[in-house]
């Protein structure tokens, strides 16, 4: 199928399968004798695996220093649940760095949050943040 094609069954745009092609997260697709672009299965797949992952809150680059690996999350299901510790190669450590990151920006947004909702309720004028140390 085309670019257009597959980018509407994959929940995307044309565009957004070009900047993954770009970013190395997607290989070059087959071309037509006259050069466009012919997705399959496997790309329609991959496609929405990248999706989730960056809907999941991962980087592109994250995904990108993965994407070697996008197709054992179709293809290698009894492998990755077979309880054995995570290879370096896996996602693991891009999702444990991903979930520091966010548990950090959630602190982050929770002292702000109490720190508006003590000036409301005092009705004191919000100054300078406390330094976070």
């Amino acid at each position: 199928m085309r670019i257009g094609d597959a980018a509407a069954a994959a929940g995307t745009t044309p565009r957004a399968l070009r900047f993954y092609e770009q970013r190395g997260l997607l290989s070059p697709p087959a071309r037509s004798p006259s050069g466009q672009r012919e997705y399959g299965r496997a790309e329609i797949v991959r496609i929405r695996a990248i999706r989730e992952l960056l809907a999941l809150g991962l980087t592109v680059e994250d995904v990108a220093a993965r994407a070697h690996r996008l197709d054992l999350l179709d293809t290698d299901a009894p492998h990755r649940c077979a309880g054995e510790p995570p290879a370096p190669e896996t996602f693991a450590p891009v999702v444990a760095r991903r979930l520091a990151a966010l548990d950090a920006e959630i602190a982050r947004l929770t002292r702000l949050r109490d720190r508006l909702a003590r000036h409301a309720i005092t009705g004191t004028a919000v100054g300078p943040a406390p330094a976070d140390g």
